[in-house]
């Protein structure tokens, strides 16, 4: 899929865990390595929402299409 999700890169820039940015925004590890690993089929804008309050994003920090990308 073209969309390719960034939430590794801003984890890593907020110095923050997978744990703990699940914990923030109310979602299980599971279900955030799913969509940290592009393997989500879609994201809910309040989850989104939550994402970019938690690390102080954008949504354009999370998500960015490029093509070819499989």
């Amino acid at each position: 899929m073209p969309i390719v999700v960034d939430i590794d890169v801003m984890l890593a820039r907020r110095k923050m865990s997978v744990g703990e940015l699940s914990t923030r925004i109310g979602i299980t590890p599971a279900n955030l390595a799913v969509l940290k690993n592009g393997r989500a089929k879609a994201v809910r804008f309040t989850t989104l929402d939550a994402l970019c309050e938690a690390l102080d994003c954008q949504p354009g920090d999370l998500l960015r299409w490029e093509p070819g990308a499989d």
